[in-house]
């Protein structure tokens, strides 16, 4: 459909017949759903639902990632008008995909946060529905996967982070999101034999069993090494992917709360996500966009195009096996 052809295309998000499909509305207006996808509560026959979690109290430096999602989902307006580049499937054109709108929680209450996020993972879970979330600071990923784990059994990971998030921290009432992978791993929801982190660059005394990649590794010896690498470390199981966007370099994605110089180029992390086809991805997310820090929006566009190469990676899974 061609742009002249889409006059009476308004407001797709509430007014899509069907839940497939490109999208040629302006991208500067409209409801701002991710990728222009159709908001629903209903999982019915859907396979992928994105989910925000405005959810910024955790952090140790600046907040501001409460307004990721929103940020995220704005950016990704420029975005569903063609096919992915890169790949050779379409994901809007072959999978029910939704926006499931954000996660519900009582931010004066913040000891009930982490169930409230699991519950609404889980919820997505229970339709044998996929979920990708647009974050929120970092601890969002624990009560992910307290919801992955309970379905898949504990999980691979794949975590592109400039932090490697193994601060020790048995105090499983704290929420920190410096501490999330500790604890995952201290509570059996990830298996650290099947998991990798990718682009770190600040110390860590012990990685709990967990391979990392560090970012001079990846400038030195390649994407398609690095890439390799995780698959080797993965394998076929259930896999979780979560990318810090603090995994790039300041220079392409400066609106995060704890900015590391010497990360990924952004080629460098789409060459990574791209060749990571073939992992059996059973969902994922996209953490620490905080749009305050960026006057330029970078980091959002960032952060939506990692979100939807997510899709992508959960698309050419559910389509080869």
């Amino acid at each position: 459909m061609a742009m002249e052809d889409a006059k009476d295309e308004v407001d797709a998000a509430f007014t899509r017949k069907g839940l497939r499909g490109l999208t040629y509305e302006n991208a500067f207006g409209g409801a701002t759903s991710f990728l222009r996808r159709t908001y629903s509560k209903d999982l019915t026959g859907v396979d992928i639902a994105i989910t925000g979690v405005p959810f910024d109290q955790a952090v140790t430096h600046r907040t501001g990632t409460r307004f990721g999602p929103r940020a995220i989902r704005e950016a990704s307006a420029l975005q569903p008008f063609d096919p992915p580049y890169g790949w050779p499937t379409n994901p809007l054109e072959d999978l029910n995909v939704i926006d499931y709108g954000d996660c519900a929680f009582d931010y004066a209450k913040t000891s009930a946060f982490p169930q409230a996020l699991t519950d609404h993972i889980a919820t997505i879970l229970a339709a044998n529905t996929a979920s990708v979330t647009l974050g929120g600071d970092h601890f969002i990923t624990l009560p992910i996967l307290r919801a992955y784990a309970a379905k898949y059994g504990p999980m691979g990971v794949i975590h592109f982070d400039a932090h490697s998030d193994l601060w020790a921290d048995d105090d499983m009432d704290r929420i920190d999101h410096g501490t999330f992978m500790y604890k995952a791993v201290k509570t059996g929801l990830v298996d650290p034999k099947r998991s990798v982190q990718i682009g770190i660059r600040t110390d860590c005394d012990d990685y709990l069993g967990i391979a990392y990649i560090d970012a001079r590794s990846v400038h030195e010896k390649g994407t398609a090494w690095t890439v390799a690498r995780a698959k080797e470390i993965v394998g076929n199981q259930p896999t979780y992917l979560t990318f810090d966007i603090d995994a790039l370099d300041p220079a392409f994605a400066p609106g995060t709360g704890t900015p590391v110089w010497g990360g990924l180029h952004s080629w460098q992390a789409a060459a990574c996500l791209r060749d990571l086809a073939g992992i059996n991805i059973v969902g994922g997310d996209v953490v620490e966009v905080s749009p305050p820090y960026d006057t330029t929006g970078a980091t959002a566009i960032a952060g939506a195009h990692v979100a939807y190469e997510i899709i992508c990676l959960l698309h050419w899974a559910r389509t080869q096996k």
